[in-house]
């Protein structure tokens, strides 16, 4: 029974780490544009029956036992979800600037092998305007479908349903010269994170389905504005020292047992 309390609190310790591991990263990107939180689950170990619930207690099998005796074997991680709700819109003042109010991803160009369509999807839109005049993300990547600045522009409208203008100079109207369009997902949670702030879909988040922005349940774009991350700071940093006391009730009982088994030991001598 004492070695079996060492190996269920190491459990313990193991997933107590890969806690503290999710929330540091947390607290890692809480100032990272369009970031989601990560939240650890987990779940229990299978379990060692001593003695089955409804068995019988007397010999005429009149009388059934009312609860078993099972044995607990620890607890292991069964995913680490991402939490897609809704960071707060902060006022940037740049017009490169776009924030989705709602659902929806903006859709990324990337490299083949590093999503399976060459699409990579994010809810950072932080976007400069690149030397040919294309909106990109930080990292260069182009935003799908291309968005294309002309010369001599000296102001960019977006409106909420993803209609780009462009206003040059000496030019009396604004002309389009694009749209942005969002993509949305049955299970946001099953996309898969590679890093620069993008996901990849995956069979588990379903294929990505393009919509106008305000349409069919989609976000609207707020020009001038950026999402923060979701990450709460307080609520990361309690679960934080959770996970710390948890840690160390484990190595309690890894030490409790340990005394145990040296106690058993000296009543042989």
């Amino acid at each position: 029974m004492t070695i079996r309390a060492l190996s269920t609190a190491a459990t313990g310790m193991i997933a107590q780490q890969l806690h503290v591991d999710v929330l540091a990263n947390n607290l890692a990107n809480v100032n990272t544009i369009g970031y989601k939180k990560s939240r650890a689950n987990f779940q229990d170990l299978i379990y060692q029956s001593l003695q089955r619930s409804g068995t019988s207690l007397s010999a005429d099998q009149d009388q059934k036992r009312p609860s078993g005796v099972q044995i607990g074997l620890g607890v292991r991680e069964s995913s680490v979800q991402k939490i897609h709700t809704q960071g707060p819109l902060v006022n940037s003042g740049l017009q490169t600037d776009i924030a989705i109010d709602g659902e929806g991803f903006f859709q990324i160009k990337v490299l083949d092998n590093q999503a399976p369509n060459g699409v990579g999807y994010t809810r950072a839109g932080a976007f400069t305007i690149d030397s040919n005049g294309q909106l990109v993300t930080p990292n260069g990547y182009l935003l799908e479908p291309p968005i294309t600045v002309p010369e001599n522009t000296v102001a960019i409208n977006v409106s909420i349903d993803g209609t780009v203008e462009a206003v040059q100079q000496n030019v009396a109207t604004a002309t389009q010269v694009g749209t942005i369009q969002l993509a949305t997902f049955r299970n946001p949670g099953g996309l898969h994170a590679i890093g620069d702030s993008l996901l990849t879909e995956t069979d588990s988040s379903g294929a990505a389905q393009t919509q106008t922005p305000g349409q069919a349940g989609t976000g609207i774009l707020r020009q001038g504005f950026l999402e923060q991350s979701n990450v709460q700071v307080v609520q990361e940093l309690v679960e934080l020292i959770q996970a710390q006391r948890a840690y160390e009730v484990n190595a309690n009982s890894i030490e409790s047992a340990d005394e145990m088994l040296k106690t058993a030991n000296n009543l042989r001598r």
